[in-house]
């Protein structure tokens, strides 16, 4: 049985002492669930959140990391680092990172393989934008990221990735796909791993989806068969917000 898995996804907002602002008051609101909860925050924070959320149940991830153990990578971090102030996820192949970074299928393979080596889950980022959705490619594009993605990874490694469908045209747009649309694609996602692996793999890889997810939408949203989370933005920097999410 797939667990729910709501997750925020800060991006570059946030000082440290506000990081540590929002712990102290999201942990008075938080309590035991059986929905995994966890905050995607830029590096600076990691250590911090790490530390206020020690023992609360709420996790802490970092947004990018290199691929390579060390080298002349100016401005990147390894697994290794990560590793070393106990973060417990990383996103993988944000359509930011891809957009604006160069991020490629090949180094969201690579950087999967690398986590996959460590004690870090990876949330894996996949989806189309508005142009690729007119035309009809959607369900295509957002299958060859996919099976890019885990070219060469065991189906008992498949298990412990997370997909997070994005589609472009949805983040911090204010447009939102309808739950259908968003099923839809929950369910072609499905039905790519499960062309990799089989049925019963494909059946424990939690699907998430993101797109300006809002205390007014998640529970229509996570009512969808084929959708086991949501990768939350904007919503999940105020407490309040985040923990109505949370509590969908």
């Amino acid at each position: 049985m797939r667990i729910p898995f709501i997750a925020g996804n800060w991006k570059m907002y946030k000082t440290i002492a506000e990081a540590k602002a929002f712990a102290k008051e999201f942990k008075a609101l938080y309590h035991d669930t059986d929905v995994k909860t966890a905050i995607f925050a830029p590096f600076t924070q990691l250590q911090s959140l790490v530390s206020e959320f020690d023992g609360s149940g709420i996790a802490v991830g970092a947004q990018n990391v290199h691929f390579e153990k060390e080298g002349a990578f100016t401005g990147e971090l390894s697994v290794q680092m990560l590793e070393e102030i106990k973060v417990d996820y990383c996103l993988v192949g944000h359509s930011e990172r891809r957009q604006y970074f160069g991020e490629t299928d090949e180094t969201v393979n690579l950087k999967l393989k690398a986590l996959l080596c460590s004690k870090i889950l990876p949330v894996l980022c996949v989806g189309e934008n508005l142009e690729e959705r007119e035309e009809g490619k959607a369900k295509l594009l957002v299958g060859a990221q996919v099976k890019a993605a885990f070219d060469g990874i065991d189906s008992k490694d498949a298990e412990k990735v997370t997909v997070a469908y994005e589609p472009v045209w949805a983040i911090g747009t204010g447009k939102t796909a309808t739950p259908e649309q968003a099923n839809d694609m929950c369910a072609c996602i499905r039905e790519t791993l499960t062309e990799l692996y089989d049925e019963e793999t494909a059946d424990r890889i939690v699907i998430q989806y993101g797109g300006s997810v809002k205390p007014e939408n998640a529970t229509e949203i996570m009512n969808m068969e084929e959708i086991d989370g949501a990768l939350v933005g904007g919503a999940s920097l105020e407490p309040l917000k985040f923990i109505e999410i949370v509590n969908f």
